[in-house]
């Protein structure tokens, strides 16, 4: 349940309902909004005596909360979360959509370097970039590991890009933080929940990916663990899921986009590269996606598609990229929005 403090509630007053809260055995989670607070109760609310909480002073009413998922819903926080993103504190989820490209793996200096500089040049935020790689075999390529991430480190230095990076196991979260801005767990970690807790540990923002046969539910329990544990900073993110179609290697379902906007005030991340498999149709679903309401587009760019270790084939190249940041500012101006 959550309860709402009426407007020019004191910090006295919001104080004595947490500690009533307490009491009852719950955990609170205090969010300030524009015109009042709200103070979330988590835990086992049978014994809670809700009538006790209402009759606090200053309490203007107590609201159980119907979803699953308590701090990611939007009964609990009605205005949209603003995460901000590297140095320059980019706020994704505002006003202006974030587009952050890089190659799948990060392969060598001059790779990770040159896609870097040609991201910054077309007006990206972030460079994405896998250091370490978890593979479907493992005889594929795995990743450079600690090498990757300096030279993910060296293209922030150089561009001022924000690095996004995956965190595959625990042990590599406190190295990957020393690098990274935002912390990518993959749709195969999506359940990984040990994982979830140990980056809700952090304070660095987190990328979900929606697991391949997620549903939306799982998909928000999942950001739920990472924001119960103390990270607030959670972005969704789209990436395609498996159906029997094999035109594509994933199918990109932009419906989640309005629907999640009907269920949480988390910001959302559309992956058209994973989500299709092809370079082709990387572009339209990156339209598609702003028009339909994304805050931010996570695409594979790669200098030389051909010759990449991992995922060529729905790797974009930087003059690609390049058109078609023109294009985006141009779908986002149609729906009131800016890159």
């Amino acid at each position: 349940m959550i309860v709402v403090m009426k407007p020019g509630a004191s910090k006295s007053q919001i104080q004595h309902v947490v500690h009533l809260i307490r009491e009852y055995g719950l955990k609170e989670h205090i969010i300030h909004g524009t015109d009042r607070t709200v103070v979330a109760c988590l835990g086992d609310k049978r014994a809670a005596d809700k009538g006790a909480i209402e009759n606090a002073p200053m309490v203007e009413k107590v609201v159980p909360i119907l979803a699953p998922y308590k701090m990611a819903s939007l009964e609990v926080k009605k205005d949209k979360t603003q995460i901000p993103i590297g140095a320059d504190k980019f706020l994704l989820g505002g006003t202006k959509i974030g587009v952050i490209a890089g190659p799948c793996a990060v392969e060598s200096r001059d790779q990770i370097l040159q896609t870097a500089r040609q991201a910054a040049e077309a007006g990206c935020i972030g460079l994405r970039g896998g250091a370490y790689k978890p593979r479907t075999s493992p005889y594929s390529y795995q990743g450079l590991g600690t090498e990757g991430l300096k030279l993910l480190a060296e293209a922030r230095r150089q561009t001022g890009l924000a690095v996004v990076t995956e965190v595959v196991g625990l042990e590599q979260i406190e190295q990957v933080c020393e690098y990274a801005d935002v912390l990518q767990i993959g749709a195969r970690n999506m359940q990984h929940y040990p994982l979830l807790e140990a980056v809700g540990h952090t304070q660095k923002p987190v990328l979900l990916k929606r697991g391949m046969s997620a549903s939306l539910d799982e998909f928000l329990l999942a950001a739920e663990y990472i924001i119960n544990a103390g990270n607030p900073h959670v972005i969704l993110c789209e990436r395609g899921i498996r159906t029997f179609e094999a035109y594509v290697r994933n199918t990109l379902s932009l419906a989640i986009i309005p629907a999640l906007r009907e269920r949480t005030h988390l910001p959302i991340v559309i992956d058209p590269s994973h989500g299709t498999g092809y370079a082709y149709m990387v572009p339209s679903m990156c339209l598609a996606a702003v028009a339909a309401g994304a805050d931010g587009l996570i695409i594979e760019c790669h200098p030389d598609p051909q010759r990449a270790v991992s995922d060529g084939a729905q790797s974009i190249t930087p003059d690609i990229l390049k058109g078609l940041m023109e294009k985006i500012r141009k779908v986002a101006q149609a729906v009131d929005r800016d890159v």
